[in-house]
């Protein structure tokens, strides 16, 4: 899970990556058209995952089971091969997950390729799923949007910290208090304490680099659009770099129950070039 000024079939926005020396593309071929997407370098695990399912045909003839107009566009689960029409679909993938590659100069623009996962609750590491992902279609953010992203990216980081800091050895007096706050459910006493310790996490906040949308950013959400609230929680491998319109046409397909295309969208990956 579109351009400045675009041609028809093509995404020629600025790269996220850094260097495209050596980056690798894959196309990906629907029945309405074919995508070339560019795979980062930044997130090499992600990035070598993904060749090693493209090599194997892993995609082939897999669907994309869930599309939301204005959002994304998700595929990859290797059961909907052989899906009835009335399946539910979105738990299958290859046995195993991949450590998530957050990377704060990688975002969810418009024609952004991420990787699909559980949630928090179950998976507090955030790690992706070892094979589906979407490709983001999105919509136009304000700077006031953005700034309110901010602000719960670094909350989020912020309260990831203070986790951390409850699992060191040196602190399991302090965890132990709280854990006994939580059970009689005492939240004052629980908001004092964090109130104590807040200013050392937010120095280490700080000191880490606190999330903030570059100029680059901003303009490429407020021009061409995206899916902001989802940075910082999922991981942002590739990019779209043309057939951007294929990703249009699929997002506008009619859905049913689970936001399942009525029709299935049949998939076939393989490597290729620049």
């Amino acid at each position: 899970m579109v351009t400045l000024i675009a041609c028809v079939g093509m995404l020629s926005v600025f790269s996220q990556s850094k260097s495209d020396k050596g980056s690798t593309y894959v196309t990906l071929s629907t029945t309405f058209g074919e995508v070339k997407i560019k795979l980062y370098n930044e997130t090499p695990q992600h990035r070598d995952n993904f060749i090693k399912l493209v090599k194997e045909g892993y995609y082939d003839g897999t669907i994309f089971h869930r599309v939301i107009k204005d959002f994304m566009i998700q595929g990859g689960d290797p059961d909907s091969k052989t899906a009835t029409p009335e399946q539910v679909l979105g738990n299958g993938g290859p046995g195993y997950n991949i450590p998530a590659e957050f990377n704060d100069s990688l975002y969810h623009k418009k024609g952004a390729l991420a990787a699909a996962r559980i949630g928090d609750q179950m998976n507090p590491k955030r790690e992706s799923s070892g094979s589906q992902f979407y490709i983001v279609q999105g919509r136009t953010f304000s700077e006031v949007d953005l700034k309110r992203f901010e602000e719960r990216i670094n909350q989020e980081r912020l309260n990831s910290m203070w986790a951390q800091l409850l699992e060191k050895p040196e602190n399991a007096e302090l965890k132990k208090m709280i854990d006994g706050f939580v059970k009689v459910g005492n939240q004052s006493e629980i908001n004092f304490l964090m109130q104590q310790i807040q200013p050392q996490l937010m120095q280490q906040l700080e000191a880490n680099g606190r999330y903030k949308y570059s100029a680059e950013a901003i303009k490429t959400y407020g021009t061409i659009g995206g899916t902001p609230h989802l940075d910082g929680s999922y991981t942002v491998f590739g990019e779209v770099v043309e057939g951007m319109d294929v990703i249009d046409k699929i997002a506008a397909v009619s859905i049913g129950q689970n936001d399942r295309p009525t029709e299935n969208v049949v998939m076939k990956i393989k490597l290729g070039k620049k």
